[in-house]
């Protein structure tokens, strides 16, 4: 039987579908352009190769494409029929996933990764902080995360894919020094990963190493293809880098370019959450943000994200619609916060309402109770620094610059502590 370079058997006859299928599945894990040119290959080869169906699904369904992706998964089951074992599990996790069963899915990629641990397309929907462990709004889902990496760890070895994997579980559970043994040893395997290169650039990040990690990313994204998967989003780390150093030219040309929806080919929750946060910490740091750039972001969260469903997205598309001035928007995530994290989507909304509104009292007080819990809203430290960056503000904005350093000198002691208090509060 025909396998993948993972081991995995993919149950289909034509040499050429396989070839095709890894690499089209090469593509997807290291979040680079040809996904779906591989997958129409494999299947032009082979239609009857169901596992190829699957892999063309998940790539829809990272993309937010879903009505393609529950079609693909329903060729995927019509040709299906037969299988059993590994790659029968295999669909049926990829069926429940993509059809919004999350509980039943997550319970069976649980049990399936016990006994095939390698099957790589299957292990990816638990890692990274966008995964079912990542929203899954569980306290302690770091520590889950990290848990999960070691545990598969045995089984990949050396692999490129699996060890950027393993370095973010580290990173965001604070083990530093692993991480950038682990991310290290990624990039000579996979130099060209988006997603190693995103790692990479959290360790420069959590370890305050602002210019060099500007200067690598930007090097790096020179040949990064637009259509790629984390293009968007790396950009947006370029973006930041570059506040951080009082480029701001520099920061609204990668807004304008890389970020905006009108030009990203990247996922709808990359280019809100990225744009949203980047437009909230310019502020913060005491940057005009022209009020038509609130407008269209807040009218775009509404296309893309029209009901409160999950709390990572809905909390970017409070801070749109907060500052826009969209109360009806912005009370429709307060009043009907939905989700395993519900319960802290509302408070986040309010303090942004807040802030917007510069009554920093009760941006403050909306804001304290969710520092000890915000992991749950899901994203990386470096995402949620948002939360610590805003409260610091609202203090500062208060008369209480001292009690914002200590604040940051407790909960976040490695980051560039001068550039995150740098601007704010202006």
């Amino acid at each position: 039987m025909l396998r993948d370079h993972y081991g995995n058997p993919l149950h289909t006859q034509s040499d050429a579908a396989r070839d095709a299928y890894v690499e089209g599945l090469r593509a997807y894990l290291e979040a680079q352009p040809g996904v779906e040119a591989a997958v129409a290959r494999a299947i032009a080869a082979d239609e009857g190769f169901a596992l190829a169906h699957v892999l063309g699904a998940r790539n829809a369904q990272s993309y937010a494409r879903m009505g393609e992706a529950k079609a693909r998964i329903a060729r995927a089951v019509e040709v299906g029929t037969s299988l059993t074992g590994q790659a029968g599990a295999h669909l049926a996790i990829f069926t429940h996933l993509i059809n919004g069963r999350v509980r039943e899915g997550y319970a069976a990629v649980r049990a399936h990764l016990v006994d095939h641990p390698r099957d790589a397309l299957v292990a990816q929907t638990c890692l990274g902080v966008f995964s079912l462990i990542g929203f899954s709004g569980r306290p302690g889902r770091e520590a889950e995360h990290l848990s999960l990496a070691e545990a598969l760890a045995p089984a990949y070895g050396a692999d490129g894919w699996f060890l950027a994997q393993l370095a973010f579980a580290q990173m965001e559970a604070g083990q530093l020094g692993p991480a950038e043994a682990s991310i290290g040893a990624s990039l000579e395997r996979s130099p060209r990963s988006g997603h190693g290169a995103h790692i990479r650039a959290h360790l420069f990040y959590e370890k305050g190493e602002t210019g060099a990690g500007l200067d690598y990313l930007s090097e790096w994204m020179e040949g990064y293809d637009r259509a790629g998967l984390m293009h968007c989003h790396n950009a947006w780390h370029c973006a930041l880098w570059a506040l951080a150093t009082g480029d701001a030219a520099r920061m609204w040309a990668i807004a304008d370019a890389d970020l905006a929806p009108e030009r990203s080919q990247s996922p709808p929750l990359n280019v809100l959450t990225d744009l949203a946060s980047l437009y909230w910490r310019a502020g913060l740091a005491g940057l005009a943000v022209a009020p038509e750039r609130w407008a269209r972001l807040s009218e775009y969260a509404m296309r893309a994200f029209p009901a409160p469903a999950l709390g990572f997205a809905d909390i970017h598309a409070a801070m749109a619609h907060a500052m826009a001035g969209c109360e009806e928007s912005l009370n429709l995530i307060v009043e009907g916060a939905r989700g395993p994290a519900a319960d802290l989507v509302a408070p986040c909304a309010r303090a942004f309402g807040a802030m917007a509104a510069r009554d920093w009292a009760r941006a403050e007080a909306e804001l304290v109770p969710l520092m000890a819990w915000h992991e749950r809203l899901g994203g990386s430290r470096a995402q949620r620094d948002l939360l610590e960056q805003s409260l610091m503000h609202v203090l500062i904005r208060q008369g209480r610059p001292d009690e914002a350093r200590r604040l940051l000198a407790m909960r976040r002691p490695r980051i560039d502590a001068a550039r995150a208090l740098a601007g704010i509060g202006g």
